[in-house]
């Protein structure tokens, strides 16, 4: 009889202190980074009429918490003041001790710009995170193959005539390329080499590395990556 209160009294215990987590993050910011998962719903359920999927990089403040259809659902205010219900797996925060290990394995099972996005994401998010490293020597050779393919795109849309014509420096007309855009919103920067026509990596993740986490194993790839770089710019064209 003491044994089967004792496991009643241990088990009620867990609720209350699952609970207490739950509701300490009511009135907090969190992210929105996983778009799979990012429906905003009229009610607490997977079957909910939908408001509307929010976008990657949306923020939002937790205003309740409640469990449906086995997930935990957050009540949220999104601005512009749109409210409803979204999983909380679409959400991410510092706050909660488990989303610097998720976010760090979304970013490594993602592809394209939106690894490239969730990776700024994490590191504005995780400034001292221990796999910081590792995600910023993955993050500088995603973008020099990115470098690749829009040195590319851009030899081929920038008209050599059109160029000429205006007598501008050509290399101002590669430095303004509207593909470069969207990596300027995140603060990414590309160089140019004008004898290959070839945009690089400025390298800034594999410099942050040797000066910030010098004691990583990451360390003496970033300076190889960094010593590639030096010869790629002083590369000429044969």
């Amino acid at each position: 009889m003491k044994f089967g209160l004792l496991f009643v009294f241990m088990v009620s215990l867990c609720v209350s202190a699952a609970a207490q987590s739950r509701s300490a993050d009511v009135g907090r910011t969190a992210v929105v980074l996983d778009e799979s998962l990012s429906l905003l719903r009229k009610t607490p359920s997977l079957y909910a009429e939908t408001i509307q999927r929010m976008r990657r990089g949306r923020i939002v403040k937790i205003e309740g918490v409640r469990q449906a259809d086995g997930v935990t659902f957050y009540r949220v205010t999104a601005l512009p003041e749109v409210e409803g219900w979204v999983q909380s797996d679409a959400l991410f925060a510092n706050f909660r001790p488990n989303d610097e290990q998720r976010l760090a394995s979304l970013v490594q099972a993602a592809t394209g710009f939106e690894q490239i996005d969730l990776a700024v994401h994490f590191f504005d998010m995780f400034p001292r995170s221990k796999f910081r490293p590792a995600l910023m020597l993955l993050f500088g050779d995603i973008l020099e193959v990115t470098a690749v393919r829009l040195s590319r795109e851009a030899n081929n849309r920038l008209r050599q005539g059109e160029m000429a014509a205006t007598a501008a420096p050509l290399h101002s007309y590669f430095l303004s390329y509207v593909g470069l855009d969207r990596y300027r919103k995140l603060g990414i920067k590309f160089l140019f080499n004008p004898s290959t026509r070839n945009y690089h990596y400025d390298g800034a993740s594999w410099n942050a590395i040797v000066r910030d986490h010098a004691n990583s194993p990451e360390v003496a790839e970033a300076q190889k990556r960094l010593q590639i770089l030096k010869e790629r710019m002083e590369a000429v064209k044969k």
